[in-house]
């Protein structure tokens, strides 16, 4: 069961990284953006962090599928 969380999770770390590069329009990433920009401002960073968080979600999960 291991595996398939893990792949679960890097499937969703790909795809903050391919919304964080587009800055895509779809309805649960802008609702994310949304959010985070109430801590943030209006600053454009908020896309690179889900960028970042998509890398670490990718890592964690393959990690996660390898150890179990």
């Amino acid at each position: 069961m291991g595996i398939v969380w893990g792949l679960i999770i890097a499937a969703i770390g790909t795809l903050f990284i391919v919304w964080g590069r587009t800055r895509s329009e779809f309805v649960v990433y802008r609702l994310l953006v949304a959010r985070s920009r109430i801590l943030w401002g209006q600053s454009d960073h908020v896309h690179g962090f889900y960028q970042a968080s998509g890398a670490i979600m990718i890592v964690v999960g393959a990690a996660i599928a390898i150890t179990a």
